[in-house]
Order: structure tokens, then sequence, then C-alpha cells
């Protein structure tokens, strides 16, 4: 079904994607935090044969995208990870190289999910300019509607998609590439992206631009901020928001076949509080949002206090009133080191009277596992 007018076209052909020279800068970005995994290693063994047999299936449009390993993570809802093949997966970042500059300049400045540049930390910043800004320096009342599409990845109609596709590529060559991509997972019959894919991030944004577009040049929401399946519009009149709740369900539905959770559209004062993103915001302040920061000890307790995702988690924080909780991770990562320098010693004196390693190294574990059960415990 074509749902829009001609507009800005990609240049780029199908060439341009399954060339070797692509291929080899796409396997590149492809391998950064992937180089211990096994399946990868093996691919990088063979890596030129690889490359050589992946671009000729392109050429001769042989190729057909491969199964899927399915498994859980919790994070912080339970939610379905497909994974692809590492041939399939490299041919994701090569079309993600050429595909994802000419999106980028088609999507509005304020969607910030799975965007260079963009991100969490920048859409929350948004959030309190545009606070700032409709409730006049909190001078008057500020009207946040909030609302989450249900079941978003799932609901993905494929043939929607490829429709915005083509309303955008000329080229039948990556056309035909990419209904391959996109036809090779359905949660029902047409329907869905798998949540793992790199192309997943790209096209539910190009699937979403279509709402973006309705929203600020349609409907005029000036004031709007999109993040994934969440967005917020900011008004000063609550009728107003009130009266547009019903035509947005009306274009999602009717145009992408996407409908708005039930329970999950609100419409409150900024004094109230609003929530977006793991925090809840009021006008001069923010706070982690209670679900947020169970998560949090939880990740740092299963990750055993691991750096980078302590430094990770406080500059999360930064964005808000969480001094009590930074001193609270950095006292845990005080505690945990003299534990680790004590175990260390215990281990020098033990060395010193020839204890066997194997019995050495079986009582540092429980004592160590011990200590953690001990230690995290108040942080469920």
């Amino acid at each position: 079904m074509k749902i829009f007018l001609m507009r800005k076209q990609l240049a780029h052909a199908y060439q341009d994607i399954i060339s070797v020279q692509n291929l080899l800068l796409a396997w590149r970005e492809f391998l950064k935090g992937k180089r211990k995994k096994i399946d990868v290693q093996v691919f990088n063994y063979f890596l030129l044969d690889e490359i050589f047999d992946l671009h000729q299936n392109l050429r001769d449009k042989t190729y057909k995208h491969g199964t899927y390993h399915a498994f859980n993570i919790s994070d912080p809802k339970p939610r379905n990870i497909h994974k692809a093949t590492v041939r399939d997966r490299l041919l994701h970042h090569a079309i993600y190289r050429i595909l994802y500059p000419f999106f980028h300049q088609v999507f509005i400045a304020d969607s910030y999910s799975c965007r260079i540049g963009k991100g969490t930390h920048k859409a929350l910043k948004r959030f309190k300019e545009f606070s700032y800004i409709v409730s006049k320096n909190n001078t008057k009342t500020c009207w946040v509607l909030k609302c989450d599409i249900r079941k978003f990845f799932a609901s993905i109609d494929q043939s929607v998609l490829m429709s915005v596709l083509t309303s955008y590529i000329p080229d039948e060559d990556i056309l035909w590439l990419l209904r391959n991509v996109v036809g090779s997972f359905h949660t029902q019959k047409g329907k869905g992206l798998p949540l793992g894919n790199l192309t997943s991030q790209l096209l539910v944004n190009v699937y979403m631009n279509e709402f973006d577009q309705f929203m600020k040049y349609t409907l005029k929401a000036k004031y709007y901020i999109r993040y994934a399946d969440d967005f917020v519009v900011f008004s000063n009149d609550k009728k107003q928001l009130e009266t547009i709740v019903p035509v947005i369900e009306e274009f999602l539905w009717d145009k992408l076949r996407l409908r708005l959770h039930p329970d999950k559209i609100s419409i409150k004062t900024l004094e109230s509080g609003v929530d977006f993103l793991g925090w809840v915001h009021f006008p001069q302040h923010r706070i982690l949002r209670t679900t947020t920061k169970r998560r949090m000890f939880k990740n740092i307790k299963e990750k055993e206090g691991k750096a980078e995702t302590v430094q990770s988690y406080l500059g999360l924080l930064s964005h808000g009133n969480t001094w009590k909780l930074q001193n609270e991770i950095k006292k845990m990562m005080k505690a945990t080191k003299m534990f680790f320098k004590h175990i260390l010693l215990g281990c020098a004196l033990f060395s010193c009277y020839n204890v066997q390693n194997e019995v050495l190294n079986r009582s540092v574990e429980e004592v160590f596992a011990g200590h953690r059960s001990c230690f995290y415990n108040r942080h469920r």
C-alpha cells in the first residue's frame, strides 16, 4: 500500500552495498567488541573466502538470509532477542553503512533512539529544554502527553515498511535485498522485525519517521520527542492534547498498523511528575524511577562491579538528583576493592604454606560467593 508522495531519493546503487570494499569495511565495524566470540573467530579465519562467497551470492542474487538463534534477556522487562549468523550480521552492517547516512538526514531532529549523536542523554536534555519553553521558565502550567506503542517491534507491518522504503529507494536490487532481510523473520505472517538486527534499528526509525513527520508537520506538534516506541508532546493546553490522542490513534492504525498501549496513555502536569526514559521529571529536578534503580544495582551485582558498568551508571546518574545514589555506588566499589585486597593477601599467605592450588581456588571462590551474596542483598 503506497501511502506517500514522492520524496528525496537514495542516490546509491546496489553495487555500493555488495562491493568487496564495502563488505570489508563493514567487517571492520562489525568486529568491534566481538573478537573473542568463537563464531566470529572462525569466520575471521576464512575471511577472504567468506567475503568473496557472500559478494558472489549477492551479485548473482542467490543470497538467502539464514535462520536466527533466539534467547531471552530482562532489561528492564523480558525481551526475546533473535541473533543472526555472522555472515548475515556482516551484511546488515554493509546495508547500514550505505543506508544510514541517507536516512539520518531524512529523520526529524527530535527522534533520539539508535542514531549517531542522539541517544538517551540528548533526549533527556531536550525534555528539559521543552519543559522550560512551554512552562515559560516554570511560571505556567506545562501539560505533557506521554504515550507508548503496543508491542512495537512485533507489530511492524512488513508490507507497509517496504512501501515506505520504496518511496525513498529507486534501486530495485536494493529493495530485493531489503525484502530478503525483512522477510527473514516474522512474529506472525507479514509482521515483526527481530530485536537484535542492526538493520532493525534503522528500519523501525524509517517506519516511525512517517509518524514523526505527521506529528511535526500535520499536527504541528512543535514540542514533540520520540525515543523508540515512547513519545511525549508538551503543551499549555490540556484540551489540545486530549483532542489529538484519537487523531494519533487513527493515523497509527490506518497508516502504520500500530496501536497505542491503552494503559500507557497519560496527560499530566510536569508538577505532578512525568515518567520518561527511566526518570520521573519535575519542573526543577528529576529522580530515578524505582524500577530503574533496582535494575541498576542488579546489573552491577551480575557484572561484579566491572569498571565500565559502574562508570556507565555514574554517567546516567549525573543527569538527575542522585548524589546519594552515586555515593552509595562509590562506597560499594571501595568496599569491593578492599575485599579483593584481603583475598589477594590471603592467597599470598596460603601460598607460603604450599596449599594446593585446587583447594585454595575452591575456598576462595566459596568465600567470594558468600561475600557477594551478603554484600548485595540489601540492594535488591
